[in-house]
């Protein structure tokens, strides 16, 4: 903790993440065989058996008896390394923070937090430095382990920090929510334009909701305590899923059906009974949709139509029934079969009525499936 190579020079770093990745225990593949040959050159960085762990950045339980001291180890150490940071980074240029760690891993009273992301916020703004801004970088291979069968992260995200002045002002709850709402829904715009991968975008929307937490010295709740980070990202993610369902209504009816059916049963089976009550709520028909395949409807039993049966050349110019939702899905499937190339093609044969909502619907539907834990839908 007291470098000083970093005294007045552009900063960029990138620390552990919190308890993603065991450093040490992962060394020590390397370090027996290093230290079999390099020990009599090298004598005091190989004095160990095994590599040092007591001091390794990570918040490992079984190193400190429980996740909650194991936390405070984090919170401690990554803290006092950031208050280096804010001390001697150039004043005259910004911090570079990447971090790859999933941010939408328990749910809280105001939405969903990441133990990661909340311990990690929270020794940067301890330090002093307020968030202005965080933008994904595509450094993680789609084919490395973690990402087969999973939602893992397809980019580490950069936080972009600067020093945060000393007579920032503080606000109440509500004025915090009042910036929040009317600045996010503009930056959120500006994120969807540059085609943010959906399984990023719930990261890359804490830098301008973080940008608007940080530009406060302090939040107060309405008992007069500071509000935590873990809050402040509960009430961040909760206007990006009011953001990304903000247009709903103004989809077509038979969209706002199998969205809606979505929700509740993925693409699984769903009684018949069920599906016709809802399809009159929406002005459509299940039989419509049954012969459009958008949905197959057998036997009393209902379900939407998989990626998988949204195959071949659309031509949505002759769909008399050509629906956002069936936009949304060839395109997927054109994607997931022929690659970026052949996706692309289709959205620019698309009328922008239908590629505008179909991006949005692609959004929402991850988000969906991100928070009902849905894996294998959400990687379609």
């Amino acid at each position: 903790m007291s470098q000083e190579l970093s005294d007045q020079k552009i900063v960029s770093t990138d620390p552990p993440y919190y308890d993603n990745i065991g450093y040490a225990d992962l060394s020590d593949f390397f370090y027996v065989w290093l230290r079999r040959s390099l020990r009599g050159v090298f004598p005091d960085l190989f004095a160990t058996v095994a590599v040092p762990k007591a001091e390794e950045l990570v918040a490992t339980p079984y190193r400190h008896g429980s996740r909650e001291k194991a936390e405070a180890f984090f919170l401690s150490g990554m803290t006092r390394a950031m208050h280096r940071l804010v001390e001697q980074a150039h004043p005259a240029f910004p911090v570079t923070i990447y971090y790859a760690f999933k941010q939408a891993e328990s749910e809280t009273d105001t939405g969903m937090a990441s133990t990661g992301w909340e311990t990690f916020l929270a020794a940067v703004i301890e330090a002093g430095f307020g968030v202005s801004g965080t933008w994904p970088m595509r450094t993680e291979r789609g084919a490395r382990s973690v990402s087969i069968g999973t939602n893992a992260l397809a980019s580490s995200i950069v936080l972009v920090c600067r020093r945060r002045s000393s007579d920032a002002p503080t606000a109440t709850r509500r004025e915090f929510l009042t910036c929040l709402q009317a600045e996010l829904p503009p930056a959120l715009e500006e994120l969807l334009k540059c085609n943010i991968a959906p399984v990023d975008l719930r990261q890359a929307c804490i830098g301008p909701g973080m940008a608007v937490f940080t530009r406060f010295s302090r939040v107060l709740e309405a008992d007069g305590s500071p509000m935590p980070v873990r809050a402040a990202l509960g009430l961040i993610n909760a206007e990006l899923d009011s953001f990304l369902s903000r247009h709903e209504g103004d989809l077509d009816r038979d969209t706002r059906f199998c969205l809606e059916w979505f929700k509740q049963f993925g693409f699984a089976q769903g009684p018949f009974g069920s599906a016709e009550v809802m399809s009159k709520a929406f002005d459509t028909s299940v039989d419509g949709m049954a012969r459009d395949g958008t949905l197959v409807s057998r036997a009393g039993r209902v379900s939407l139509t998989p990626i998988t049966g949204y195959t071949g050349d659309w031509a949505a110019a002759a769909d008399s029934r050509r629906t956002v939702w069936e936009a949304t899905h060839y395109m997927a499937s054109a994607l997931g079969t022929s690659g970026e190339e052949s996706a692309a093609r289709l959205y620019s044969s698309l009328d922008r009525s239908l590629t505008t909502p179909a991006r949005d619907l692609g959004y929402r539907l991850y988000t969906i499936c991100e928070q009902k834990g849905w894996s294998q839908e959400g990687t379609f």
